[in-house]
């Protein structure tokens, strides 16, 4: 039983991290309707500006403090992503409006080899370390409930909570605010949002602020795990099948998503994975993706389009 709950905890953790990178794609496709090529890039981008910004600041201002260090890269880092939305914006979907989903859909793969090129260019192609003071040890809980307790990974739980307060607040952002209801609006209809005073521009800017913020968390997490390196603009694929699972426009979809697909990939790799030598965590999210997009296209949460002539 402890092993169990040891490799169940350990997927909801990965799960939440899974989570915050589908929010991404979720964020821009309320907004836009597109989805959003450019959501790894983005985070790769974060990384690496958190990253070496880090780096750079201590050298600059002549700080020997770490915690302050990281405060004011990850302001300036906050900064740097608003500059991509507003960039992005400006120079992309300002003369994108009201434009088919397929044309959306290629600026948003051009949007990605930008930031890809830019952020070799101007942070370098190495693998940097972010250090934001997560614990990395492990550590046994519940003794006393379960013979040899269970073991827990610090980092992934920290991680893991982070996630969900960022998780929560978008929710709470997306459902209760007028600009939330705004970005619904604007994702149901162009057209019809613009007619009643919806300003797209602004909107479209503010929901790029929001998934660049998503895009840099997610990054400074996955970044202090892994390094900032150009492998993690694969972490999105990763957050593929958890955006098919939830629904595109579901806000909760991607959070439930995420959880459904990092547990079933620990316990598959676990307990199935010895009786068909392994790799299940590599394709099981994949698969069951593929079963969704055959039986609910629209995913757990998603709204069923229905066209009427």
């Amino acid at each position: 039983m402890a092993f169990f709950l040891e490799t169940l905890l350990g997927g909801l953790m990965s799960g939440m991290l899974y989570s915050l990178v589908a929010l991404g794609f979720v964020l821009i496709f309320k907004a836009s309707g597109v989805f959003n090529f450019a959501q790894g890039a983005m985070v790769l981008f974060a990384a690496l500006s958190m990253a070496r910004f880090s780096e750079w600041i201590p050298q600059w201002l002549g700080i020997d403090n770490l915690f302050m260090a990281n405060v004011l890269a990850f302001a300036v880092s906050i900064l740097v992503m608003f500059a991509v939305a507003w960039l992005v914006e400006r120079l992309v979907l300002r003369h994108l409006v009201n434009q088919e989903g397929a044309t959306l859909l290629m600026a948003t793969l051009g949007i990605a080899y930008v930031l890809d090129g830019v952020g070799q260019t101007v942070f370098g192609s190495g693998i940097y370390k972010i250090d934001v003071g997560m614990p990395k040890e492990p550590v046994m809980m519940l003794e006393s409930v379960f013979e040899g307790g269970i073991l827990i990974n610090k980092e992934d739980f920290v991680a893991a909570f982070i996630s969900a307060l960022l998780v929560v607040a978008l929710s709470i952002f997306f459902q209760k605010t007028s600009t939330g209801r705004a970005l619904r609006a604007v994702a149901d209809d162009h057209q019809a949002a613009q007619s009643i005073g919806i300003p797209l521009n602004r909107i479209w800017v503010i929901v790029w602020c929001v998934a660049g913020i998503t895009a840099l968390v997610a990054g400074v997490i996955w970044g202090s795990k892994l390094g900032a390196q150009f492998s993690l603009s694969t972490v999105a694929l990763r957050a593929l099948p958890v955006v098919i699972l939830g629904g595109l426009t579901s806000v909760p979809g991607a959070i439930i998503g995420g959880l459904i697909i990092g547990v079933g990939e620990k316990l598959s790799e676990v307990y199935l994975g010895p009786y068909v030598g392994g790799g299940i965590e590599i394709w099981f999210a994949y698969m069951l993706a593929l079963v969704f997009l055959l039986f609910r296209p629209q995913g757990l949460f998603g709204e069923k389009i229905i066209d009427r002539v």
